[in-house]
């Protein structure tokens, strides 16, 4: 979350972008991207890769791109819930 969002890089490369190309939602400070990503990871290392046996780098491609295209024949969208006037 650091102040990617919120640079005058970001804010002036936004600004020369078309209206209403980007739609921005603003995670918690306690809350990272980074730990929904590692979330998945961990997920996916212990549900589709946990105890495989594989014969080459290839095959596992393989096995890793049949495992995502199986959680995205199902996805789950993820709603941040937390709320600020509950942080006091």
């Amino acid at each position: 979350n650091h102040s990617a969002h919120i640079s005058r890089e970001t804010r002036t490369w936004l600004a020369a972008q078309p209206p209403g190309r980007f739609e921005f939602t603003f995670t918690p400070k306690h809350g990272s991207w980074l730990n929904l990503i590692e979330g998945f990871f961990s997920k996916f290392a212990r549900s589709v890769l946990r105890h495989i046996r594989v014969a080459s780098k290839h095959e596992l491609k393989q096995r890793i791109m049949a495992g995502i295209e199986d959680l995205n024949r199902h996805p789950v969208i993820h709603t941040w819930s937390y709320k600020l006037a509950e942080a006091a």
